[in-house]
């Protein structure tokens, strides 16, 4: 399984959220390739999952399929992405 965490330019925030999406995942004891990238680069076929922020959520609309995306509201949320997560996972296994 391969996961992006997707920000506007893929440093600071989307790295940030990489670092907690694989904390989340040792948590739960699930292994997957994680990593981060901006907006732009995204396509559909470059992942399994991605994670953005509420600003971002329109852009990446036509980009991906929607089933794939993950829509936080906060992205220093660290319940919130490990609900989000744990609950997608959970849904596609």
């Amino acid at each position: 399984m391969k996961i992006f965490a997707v920000c506007g330019h893929g440093l600071g925030s989307s790295f940030m959220l990489e670092k907690n999406i694989n904390t989340v995942l040792a948590k739960n004891g699930t292994t997957a390739d994680v990593g981060h990238i901006d907006l732009a680069s995204v396509s559909d076929n470059l992942a399994d999952i991605f994670v953005v922020g509420q600003d971002l959520a329109a852009a990446i609309a036509g980009k991906v399929d929607s089933q794939k995306v993950i829509v936080l509201k906060s992205i220093i949320s660290k319940a919130e992405l490990e609900e989000k997560l744990t609950l997608f996972l959970g849904d596609h296994r």
